[in-house]
């Protein structure tokens, strides 16, 4: 199974209190227009905060399992469904003759590519997907924090919440070994669902992200046809610098 199938019905739980990046999507439909086209949409966290706010947003995701749960929101949400509409596909091989005035690739969704040959063909694919006068938002963590940390082999609890469909207490852990020279992490996402007779089930979920730096992405941009206009610590436009959290990359066409 891959590593989104197996933690579909613990994603919306587990991020309910990820929305510090909704503002800035927001910002931007108001000011470039829709449809905004939204890459690795899962199960359709920012695009429901669009559509919900008058946007149409198209998604593109290659899990079922976390477009599934997408789709089966809408179907609550019938005032929505002539604003959304759910893809299944890969980015890197995605083609469509439409093209949009913003196109976003929120939370970490690049981190997914490792090899560079497949990140320019991602970036190219989306260069051809950006209209001309158009704009491409990259939402990336700052390596640096990672980077300069202590490694450590140590469980490290991370979060509890409650798993909608059943009303589980789920405490999630991770364990995690970065491999600096090839900018990768694997990461062990461990859930512990307490059922109702109290027994815990314990779900593992491997999953390798890609760490970019910020000359780096400059370069793949440019090799994919974009050019950087600017890159932000935060969704809030703050500096970019060591201490920073994200790193916001906006691109244009060139």
């Amino acid at each position: 199974m891959s590593f989104y199938s197996t933690i579909a019905r613990y994603y919306d739980a587990e991020h309910q209190d990820k929305v510090d990046d909704l503002a800035l999507y927001s910002d931007l439909a108001a000011e470039y227009g829709d449809p905004v086209f939204e890459v690795a949409c899962g199960t359709g966290r920012v695009m429901f905060h669009l559509a919900q706010s008058g946007y149409t947003v198209h998604g593109i995701d290659i899990e079922p399992a976390m477009l599934d749960r997408g789709r089966r929101r809408l179907e609550g949400q019938p005032a929505l469904k002539e604003r959304l509409s759910f893809i299944q596909g890969d980015i890197a091989s995605y083609q469509s003759s439409q093209q949009y005035p913003l196109v976003i690739f929120p939370y970490n969704g690049l981190m997914h590519f490792h090899e560079q040959a497949q990140q320019i063909e991602v970036l190219k694919r989306l260069r051809a997907l950006t209209a001309p006068e158009g704009l491409l938002v990259l939402d990336l963590p700052n390596p640096a924090d990672m980077f300069g940390s202590q490694d450590t082999d140590a469980l490290l609890f991370e979060k509890t919440f409650l798993e909608p469909e059943s009303g589980h207490l789920v405490m999630q852990y991770s364990v995690s070994q970065l491999d600096r020279t090839e900018q990768i992490i694997h990461v062990q996402w461990i859930y512990d669902e307490i059922t109702g007779d109290g027994i815990v089930k314990r779900t593992v979920a491997p999953v390798v992200f890609r760490y970019f730096f910020a000359a780096e992405i400059r370069l793949l941009l440019q090799v994919a046809g974009f050019a950087v206009e600017a890159i932000y610590g935060s969704t809030e436009y703050d500096p970019y610098d060591d201490s920073c959290e994200r790193m916001i990359v906006v691109a244009r066409p060139r």
